[in-house]
C-alpha cells in the first residue's frame, strides 16, 4: 500500500491542522511497564544490547531501546499494559527514480519466501491468524511492515512469516510480473489479442492519481525537495513503472532490506525477550554488519523563491467548472529530528490554520475565493526536512495572485499581532485530552508517529515525551511572549526556500495521460522481437496457470478454531431514566478521567422533503454559533472544553427483519471530567438555540462540505458503488443512499452552485424543530465509576433544559414498531434498570427490485459493486453467509480480481443489515469483474472448498468479531442496535457451528440466479458494452 506524503492510514500525528490522533490505553495495572523498568543499560539479551530505559508516564509506557550487536539493527520496545500487541519493521528506502521500485518490492516480498515458499503467504495469513491488523506501507523514504494481535502464539507465527518475507523472499519473476507490471495479451489465451500493460501496482497507481489532491501533494513534495529521493514518486508513476526490471528489483532488495538498514518496533504486554530471541535466531544472526548508504542528504536551501504550474483532470463532481484551480505557498522547515523545534512548528501550524479562529481560515477560507484549503495544508513532518503549506482550492485562475497576496499579508499581520492566549490554551488542552483518550490501535498509531523521525536517526523516545515538550513550550512563551511571532518571521517571512504551486484543470488531461500510456506501450511493443513476443505469450499462460493452480499452504503456521475464545466477556450496563422518561445508559469503564457522552434522536417525524438535507444539517450544527456565542466563540469553547463534538445521521438495521430499520441522528462528544458541566451546557445551547442566521459562514461551510465529498470519491469509489447497488434491496437502502451515497454528493454539488442559499438555510430551523428535543431520544455515558454520579447530574440537567413538542407529532411513515432493547427483565443479566424502547420503521409491503447504475466518471479505473438481499443478523443463515463471504474472498475472488484481473482490491462481505456485497477497487475491468462475481457464486454452490478452508475463514471472521473495543465504545452495540451480549454470544455460537452443507445451501438459497434480488453499480469511465445494454441506467 502506498502512502502519499502526509496521508497516513492511522496516525498519531503531531497536532497539525487539528487532526491529532494521540490516544492511549490506561489500565489499573502496569505490570508490563514495571517489568521493562528492570532492564539495565549495557545488559545483553539474545544478541542485543540495551542502550536506554525510559519511563514515559504521560503515555503510561516504558521505552526500552536496544541495538543488535552483530548487525547494528535498531530496536525500540514500548512496554504497556495493552493486550493488542504490535510489531513493525521498517527499512529506509530511498529510490532515485519513479519506477516505484520500493512499492513493487513491498508487494513482491509478500509473495513467498525461503521458509514459506507458497504463493502469497501474506494474504493467506489473513485467514490463518487472529490478527487485529496486518499490512505493509511504502512511504516516500521508508517501507514499513506492521501487524498486531492479542494472541501470543499468533504473534510468533506472524513474526516468523514477516521476518522471512523481508529478509529471505523468493522474488520470483512471475510474482514481479503479477504485482508490478507486465506486457500481456488482453486475453492471455489468444496470441492475436492486443498486448496491454497489466499489474497490481501499475493499476493501483493509475487509481491513486485519479485523485487531484494526490496529484497536487505529490508535485508539491517533488518540487519543494528536488535534490534527492523526494524528487521522485516512491509509489511509482504509471508511465515510469514499465521501465522497472526484475534485476533492478532484486538489486534494490539486496541494498535496502538488510538488518543494518532496519528498525524494529514492538509494543504491548508480551515479554520483550521472546521477541528478541526469535528475531535474532530467525533473521539477524544470519547477517554481518554493512554500511547501508541510504541516508537522505539535507536539501540545499534556495536563494530565491520558485514557482510551478501543473494540470489535472476537471472534477465533474465539483461545484463550479470555472473555479477548479488550486494554489498553495509552501516553505521548507528544519530537520524533523530536532524534536522540540518540530513540536513547536506543528503547534504553530495548528494556530495558523486550525478552525475558524485561525488567521488563515479568516483570510483565505472566509474570503469566498475558494472552497477549502489546498491539499497537504499545514505542517508536514514526513520528509527529512519538514514543510508548511497553505493555499486554496476551488478558485478561479485569475485569483491566483490575490490568494498569494492574502498569504503574504496574513503572515505580516501575525508577526505584528501574535496569537490570543485562549487559542494557545485550547491547543494545549487538545494535547492533554488526546493523551488520555484511548484507542485500540495505539501501537499502530505510535509506530506511525515515530517512523519518519526515527528513519532519519532522530530519537523516537524524545518524540514520545509530550509532557516535557509541552512544559518546554510553556517556558519559552513565558520567557519570550513573542516566541511564536519570531518563528513566523524566521520560517515564513524571511524564508527564501518558498514554492508557489498552482494546478488548473485541462479538459484533455485524461486523454493526454491515456495517449502517453499508449505511446509508452507502442515503444515497448515495437522493441520486441518475434521471440520476445512468443515468450510474453508463454509467460502469460504460465502466470495464468500458476494463478489457477490449487495452493498448498501447509508450510505456513496457523492457529486453530479451538484457539478462539468460546465466549465473550459481558459488559455491565445500567439504564436509568432522566428528565422523566429519557433512557440513559451508563457504562463504568477505565476511561482515564475522560467522560464520553452520546445521544441518539429519532427522525421518524421529519417530513420526507427535509430528509436529503439532514447530513448538511448535521455537518453545520456545531459550527454556526449557539446561544450568545457566535461561530468563532463556539469553536473556541469546543476546543477549550471538549475533545470534539460531532453530529452524524444514522440508518440502523434491525437484527431480525430486513424491512425494518431505525433512522436518527447521533450526537457524540467527550471531555476531561473537570469540563463536564461546560460540555453539557454547550450541548444545551446547541439544542435550544442554534444559530441559523449566518448566511455568509453557512456558504463557506457548504462549499467545504461539497469539496470534501467530491475529493473523497476516488478513494471510496467501491463504497459509493455498494451503497448505490443496495439502494432498492431494503427500505433502509434508499435512505442510506440519500444520506451517504452519490445522491448526497450530487445534492451538495447543486447546493454549492446556488447563488442564493437562503432557501436551504430556511430548512435548518425546520429540521431542528423535529430533531432537537427529547421526545424520541436516548443517551449513553461511558466514564469511570467515580464519575458516574456527577455525570448523571450533568446529563439530567441537560435533558431537563430541552424543549418538548407541544403536540404529539405523528411519524411520517405509518408503520412504526416499538422494540424494547434487552435488559435484566428481558433475559439479559448484565443490563440493569429501565428498558430502552427503540421506535423502528417497518414497511410490510416493500418489494425489492433490481437496479443497475453506471456513474460515468473520468477515471482510468473502475469501482464495481453488486449487492444481494440475504438474511438478518439473528438468522443462523447470516452466520453462514458471513463465513461464506470470507471464504469466497480468500479462496476465489482474490485470485480472480487481484491476481488475474489486476485490480488493487476486491472481495465479498456481509453487512450487519443482511446485504451481501461483492466489490472491486481500482479495477481495470468492469463487466468481466461482474462475471467473476457470478463465477464465485458457482464456485461456492459446487462446494469446491475444504474443511481447512472453512476453518481459515472462521479464524478471519473471528479476528474481526473479537477486535478490541476501547473503553469509550463499550456498550455501544446495545445503545445503538439494541444488541445484548447474549445476542452476540448466540451469533458467536452460530459462527462456530457453520458447516460445509450450510455454506453450499446458503450460496444456492440466496446468491443463486433468480433466488434473491441483486443490485449493481459501477463508477468509472465510459463503457461500450454497458452503453448498449438498456437494463443499465447511465448517470
Amino acid at each position: 500500500m502506498w502512502r502519499c506524503s502526509g496521508r497516513v492510514a492511522v496516525t498519531l500525528r503531531r497536532p497539525s491542522c487539528g487532526r491529532t490522533d494521540l490516544r492511549a490505553w490506561r489500565w489499573s495495572s502496569t505490570r508490563a511497564c514495571e517489568k521493562a523498568l528492570q532492564y539495565r543499560v549495557g545488559e545483553k539479551l539474545h544478541g542485543f544490547t540495551v542502550s536506554q530505559v525510559t519511563s514515559v508516564p504521560e503515555l503510561f509506557l516504558t521505552a526500552v531501546k536496544l541495538s543488535h550487536d552483530g548487525t547494528g539493527a535498531r530496536y525500540l520496545h514500548l512496554a504497556r499494559e495493552d493486550t493488542n500487541n504490535l510489531f513493525s519493521m521498517q527499512f529506509r528506502t530511498t529510490p532515485m527514480d519513479s519506477t516505484g521500485v520500493p512499492h513493487v518490492l513491498e508487494h513482491t516480498v509478500l509473495c513467498g519466501s525461503q521458509k514459506y515458499p507458497c504463493r502469497d503467504p501474506f494474504f493467506k495469513m489473513l485467514n490463518r491468524s487472529l490478527s487485529t491488523f496486518m499490512n505493509a506501507f511504502t512511504a516516500s523514504d521508508y517501507t514499513m511492515y506492521p501487524f498486531s494481535t492479542q494472541n501470543a502464539k499468533d504473534f510468533q507465527n506472524l513474526l516468523s512469516v514477516y521476518l522471512d518475507a523481508a529478509f529471505f523472499p523468493c522474488l520470483r519473476e512471475l510474482d514481479f510480473w503479477q504485482e508490478g507490471w507486465r506486457l500481456e495479451h488482453e486475453n492471455p489465451s489468444d496470441p492475436q489479442s492486443a498486448l496491454v500493460f497489466k499489474g497490481v501496482v501499475f493499476n493501483e497507481m493509475k487509481g491513486a492519481f485519479t485523485d487531484n489532491e494526490r496529484i497536487f501533494s505529490q508535485h508539491l513534495q517533488n518540487r519543494l525537495l528536488p535534490d534527492h529521493t523526494y524528487a521522485v514518486i516512491s509509489g511509482g508513476d504509471p508511465l515510469c513503472i514499465p521501465d522497472l526490471t526484475w534485476e533492478q528489483l532484486k538489486q534494490f532488495h539486496a541494498t535496502h532490506y538488510h538488518p543494518s538498514n532496519a528498525r524494529f518496533f514492538t509494543y504491548g504486554n508480551f515479554p520483550l525477550e521472546q521477541h528478541l530471541k526469535q528475531i535474532h535466531e530467525e533473521a539477524l544472526s544470519k547477517f554481518q554488519k554493512i554500511e547501508p548508504n541510504t541516508s537522505v542528504p539535507a536539501q540545499k536551501p534556495w536563494d530565491k523563491p520558485r514557482e510551478f504550474q501543473i494540470t489535472c483532470a476537471p472534477d465533474s463532481l465539483a461545484a463550479s467548472s470555472s473555479k477548479q484551480t488550486t494554489v498553495s505557498v509552501s516553505f521548507l522547515l528544519p530537520d524533523i529530528t530536532d524534536t522540540f523545534e518540530a513540536f513547536t512548528l506543528s503547534l504553530l501550524s495548528s494556530l495558523l490554520i486550525g478552525g475558524p479562529n485561525s488567521p488563515f481560515y479568516k483570510a483565505l477560507i472566509e474570503s469566498g475565493l475558494g472552497t477549502d484549503f489546498s491539499p497537504d495544508v499545514g505542517y508536514n513532518g514526513y520528509t527529512r526536512e519538514a514543510y508548511f503549506s497553505v493555499g486554496l482550492q476551488g478558485i478561479a485562475e485569475k485569483d491566483i495572485q490575490i490568494v498569494r497576496d492574502i498569504i503574504d499579508k496574513t503572515i505580516d499581520n501575525i508577526i505584528t499581532k501574535g496569537f490570543e492566549d485562549d487559542r494557545i490554551e485550547a491547543l494545549l488542552h487538545k494535547i492533554e485530552i488526546q493523551m488520555k483518550h484511548q484507542s485500540v490501535s495505539f501501537g499502530l498509531a505510535l509506530t506511525s508517529y515515530i517512523a519518519s523521525c526515527w528513519n532519519h536517526d532522530g530519537d523516537p523516545v524524545e518524540l514520545l515525551r509530550l509532557g516535557q515538550q509541552v512544559a518546554q513550550f510553556r517556558q519559552c512563551l513565558k520567557e519570550n511572549p513573542k516566541f511564536l511571532q519570531e518563528k513566523v518571521k524566521q520560517y515564513f517571512k524571511n524564508n527564501q526556500h518558498k514554492l508557489t504551486l498552482s494546478m488548473k484543470p485541462d479538459d484533455r488531461y485524461s486523454e493526454k495521460q491515456a495517449q502517453m500510456e499508449t505511446e509508452k506501450l507502442k515503444q515497448k511493443v515495437s522493441a520486441l522481437s518475434l521471440e520476445d513476443k512468443r515468450q510474453i505469450y508463454d509467460k502469460g499462460l504460465e502466470l495464468q496457470t500458476q494463478q489457477s493452480n490449487a495452493q498448498d499452504a501447509s508450510c505456513l503456521p496457523a492457529l486453530k478454531v479451538s484457539d478462539i475464545e468460546p465466549s465473550i466477556p459481558f459488559t455491565e450496563l445500567a439504564v436509568g431514566l432522566a428528565a422523566g422518561d429519557v433512557p440513559v445508559q451508563y457504562c463504568a469503564q477505565p476511561t482515564n478521567g475522560v467522560v464520553y457522552f452520546r445521544a441518539f434522536s429519532s427522525l421518524n417525524t421529519l417530513p420526507e422533503e427535509l430528509r436529503p438535507y439532514v447530513p448538511l444539517f448535521c455537518s453545520v450544527l456545531t459550527k454556526l454559533g449557539c446561544g450568545v456565542l457566535d461561530y468563532r466563540e463556539q469553536a473556541q469553547q469546543i476546543e477549550l472544553k471538549t475533545g470534539g463534538m460531532t453530529v452524524s445521521p444514522h440508518v440502523l438495521p434491525d437484527d431480525s427483519h430486513l424491512d425494518t430499520y431505525e433512522q436518527g441522528v447521533l450526537f457524540s462528544s467527550f471531555c476531561l471530567d473537570r469540563n463536564l458541566p461546560d460540555m453539557m451546557h454547550l450541548w444545551a445551547e446547541i439544542f435550544n438555540s442554534p444559530c441559523f442566521e449566518e448566511e455568509q459562514h453557512f456558504r463557506v461551510l457548504v462549499k467545504m462540505a461539497a469539496q470534501e465529498l467530491s475529493n473523497g470519491v476516488p478513494d471510496s469509489g467501491h463504497v459509493y458503488a455498494s451503497v448505490r447497488a443496495s439502494r432498492t434491496l431494503t427500505p433502509a437502502g434508499d435512505l442510506q443512499e440519500t444520506f451517504s451515497g452519490m445522491d448526497q454528493v450530487r445534492l451538495m454539488k447543486r447546493i454549492a452552485e446556488m447563488t442564493d442559499l437562503r432557501p436551504i438555510l430556511r430548512k435548518l430551523p425546520r429540521i431542528k424543530k423535529y430533531l432537537l428535543n427529547c421526545d424520541n431520544m436516548r443517551c449513553a455515558v461511558n466514564a469511570t465509576p467515580q464519575q458516574l454520579s456527577q455525570t448523571e447530574q450533568a446529563v439530567g440537567d441537560f435533558l431537563r433544559s430541552l424543549g418538548r413538542s407541544k403536540k404529539e407529532r405523528k411519524p411520517v411513515r405509518p408503520h412504526v414498531v416499538e422494540k424494547p432493547a434487552p435488559n435484566g427483565s428481558g433475559g439479559s443479566t448484565h443490563i440493569s434498570g429501565s428498558q430502552v424502547v427503540r421506535k423502528l420503521i417497518t414497511e410490510p409491503t416493500f418489494k425489492p427490485c433490481q437496479m443497475k447504475t453506471h456513474f460515468l466518471l473520468p477515471f482510468p479505473v473502475n469501482y464495481v459493486g453488486e449487492c444481494v438481499r440475504t438474511a438478518p443478523y439473528t438468522d443462523p443463515d447470516h452466520a453462514s453467509l458471513k463465513i461464506l463471504a470470507r471464504l469466497m474472498t480468500a479462496k476465489f475472488l482474490h485470485t480472480e480480481i487481484r491476481e488475474k484481473g489486476g485490480a488493487y482490491g476486491g472481495g465479498a462481505k456481509l453487512s450487519h443489515s443482511g446485504i451481501f456485497t461483492f466489490y472491486s477497487y481500482r479495477d481495470p475491468r468492469s463487466t468481466e469483474t461482474l462475471q467473476s462475481f457470478a463465477k464465485a457464486i458457482d464456485w461456492a454452490k459446487s462446494g469446491r472448498f475444504s474443511q481447512q478452508d472453512i476453518d481459515e475463514a472462521k479464524l478471519s471472521v473471528f479476528s474481526g468479531v473479537d477486535a478490541p473495543v476501547a473503553p469509550s465504545d463499550k456498550g455501544l452495540d446495545h445503545f445503538l442496535y439494541g444488541l445484548s451480549d447474549e445476542l452476540k454470544q448466540a451469533h458467536r455460537e452460530q459462527l462456530f457451528a457453520v458447516h460445509r452443507e450450510g455454506l453450499i445451501d446458503v450460496s444456492s438459497k440466496y446468491l443463486g440466479v433468480g433466488r434473491s434480488t441483486h443490485g449493481l453499480a459501477l463508477l468509472g469511465p465510459e463503457n461500450t458494452k454497458i452503453a448498449k445494454d438498456p437494463s443499465w441506467i447511465i448517470r
